[in-house]
């Protein structure tokens, strides 16, 4: 089936049939390494992390979920339908996956990062982006399928499925607190300096590449961004509990891990 008739016939029916038409198309587009390692998974944490027999904690490369509701707070939108899903994913194969370590093989919180495959190959973190079950995220240097979990999102995204129905993308004068977030706004200015490249939004927010990531992204292009609307995602860091706020400065920033983070919008 070509990608134009899969997105038409997900847009009509919604993200119940796109599970069931995604299933070879995920497993085209982010197809399995050869000879992985198989693990038997304890239990299904969250929508993007899981637990092995083995008692590795695994945080799943490439997407983020929205989070389940802890210490007696309400989830928030589509984490309990993410985390079932999930669920069922696993259960497909009998609680057996193949997990690919990323080149950073683990997080501050001591967790293995990892891509995930069912026992059919196909890229659950792909499955999951393809039905609006979370948001793509790229930090480097665990970028390997990094396209086509891209791809896996547009599917979601231009059928409205999921987290796309009514996608919250804020303006950087609606951010009130820290934590993953899909931002609108206007570039004010670009500047470099020996701590990176800082993107401005007024004195609302400001974006940073860090100097060891500036490789990868397009100098000229990020020189042109002021005066440009773009839309980014990452995770907002208040810089006013860390000390780290200077008179003058955003007292939001995020950081850029990777060019798919940051995207023009055209008008």
């Amino acid at each position: 089936m070509g990608f134009s008739r899969l997105l038409k016939k997900a847009s009509l029916t919604g993200a119940f049939f796109m599970s069931a038409i995604w299933l070879p198309a995920a497993s085209a587009l982010c197809p399995a390494p050869a000879s992985l390692p198989t693990a038997q998974v304890q239990r299904v944490v969250d929508g993007d992390t899981l637990r092995l027999v083995d008692g590795r904690s695994v945080r799943m490369i490439g997407i983020n979920t929205p989070e389940t509701g802890k210490k007696g707070q309400t989830s928030q939108p589509f984490a309990d339908a993410a985390k079932r899903r999930l669920q069922a994913l696993v259960d497909q194969g009998d609680g057996q996956v193949s997990v690919r370590v990323g080149e950073q093989a683990t997080d501050h919180y001591g967790r293995t990062l990892a891509n995930v495959f069912g026992r059919d190959g196909a890229n659950l973190e792909a499955q999951l982006l393809a039905e609006g079950l979370g948001f793509l995220v790229a930090v480097s240097p665990n970028v390997a399928l990094v396209d086509c979990q891209q791809s896996a999102e547009q599917v979601a995204r231009r059928a409205g499925l999921g987290l796309w129905r009514n996608a919250q993308v804020q303006s950087p004068d609606q951010i009130a607190t820290g934590g993953f977030a899909l931002i609108s706004g206007r570039v004010t200015d670009v500047q470099r300096n020996k701590g990176g490249t800082w993107i401005e939004f007024g004195d609302a927010l400001v974006l940073r590449i860090a100097p060891e990531l500036a490789s990868q992204f397009d100098n000229a292009m990020l020189a042109r961004l002021k005066g440009q609307q773009v839309e980014v995602r990452g995770w907002v860091v208040d810089r006013s509990r860390r000390g780290g706020l200077r008179p003058g400065q955003p007292r939001w920033m995020m950081p850029i891990t990777h060019p798919v983070m940051l995207n023009t919008i055209s008008r």
